[in-house]
């Protein structure tokens, strides 16, 4: 079940960078604006299939506003930072270039994250404290 108002983060739930980048997100959504999937998971595939993204635009991330719409690549990374606490928000700054820049860098990163950082057999098991913030339990 999704709540109102909240926001979707659909994550690679085997890549160890993700699911360190998800951990990092949650220490810092002091607003609890965010809830999770593995994009691997029946849920993640689900909101996908439901929004008829395109899965070849997708390698990480993918932050889904019901409001709005949703963000991929590196607008995804940048639009989460702006909600966390402390000077993450700062960092969207880096909207004002041009997206076709600041996925190349993306890109390079997400191209090289499992030999980079390693990747799990299956994707993260929550602790029971943060079970209620992933929509894929």
């Amino acid at each position: 079940m999704i709540e109102e108002g909240k926001k979707i983060i659909l994550f690679d739930g085997v890549c160890n960078l993700c699911n360190s980048a998800i951990n990092f997100i949650i220490q810092r959504d002091k607003k609890s604006i965010f809830r999770y999937a593995s994009l691997q998971s029946e849920m993640g595939r689900k909101l996908i299939t439901e929004r008829k993204i395109d899965t070849s635009k997708l390698d990480s991330i993918l932050l889904i506003d019901p409001k709005v719409a949703y963000y991929y690549k590196s607008t995804a990374a940048l639009q989460i930072a702006k909600q966390l606490s402390g000077l993450y928000p700062l960092l969207s700054v880096f909207l004002i270039f041009p997206t076709f820049f600041r996925d190349w860098i993306y890109n390079i990163i997400a191209k090289n994250r499992y030999k980079w950082f390693g990747k799990k057999e299956s994707c993260m098991i929550p602790t029971p404290e943060l079970k209620s913030l992933f929509i894929d339990q």
